[in-house]
């Protein structure tokens, strides 16, 4: 399969379905929650996909698009993060922390071997810096 824009890229659909996910999650948390758990985890979610979305085309330069995948490797960490604040605080089922865990998990794994693999994701023809 050909990938003309980051919508193709698996880890994108993935990363994009899991802040979907983690949306709709959070309206359960209390009220309470809603400018320090909530917002966090619904803007680091969110920003996992938006980070991979402007790496993709950012792909003429290498460091950029290494940065850009960095970011979004990052922020997906912090999603880790706060996903253990949420099970420690039962705001949502193991069975679903262990569930979005993974996801997260497999996704850092995916952009990891993107970055290790750079080379292979940047235009041809195009400068390199």
């Amino acid at each position: 399969m050909r990938i003309s824009n980051y919508k193709d890229l698996e880890v994108y659909k993935l990363s994009f379905n899991c802040a979907m996910e983690i949306f709709n999650l959070s309206k359960c948390f209390p009220k309470s929650e809603r400018y320090s758990l909530t917002d966090q985890i619904i803007r680091a979610s969110r920003s996992v996909s938006a980070n991979i979305a402007e790496a993709f085309q950012a792909r003429i330069y290498e460091k950029s698009f290494v940065s850009k995948m960095v970011i979004a490797q990052c922020e997906a960490a912090e999603v880790l993060t706060w996903l253990d604040f949420a099970i420690n605080c039962e705001y949502m089922s193991t069975e679903k922390h262990v569930d979005l865990s993974d996801e997260y998990g497999h996704i850092i794994a995916m952009i990891k071997n993107m970055v290790n693999n750079s080379q292979k994701w940047i235009l041809p023809g195009k400068p390199r810096a």
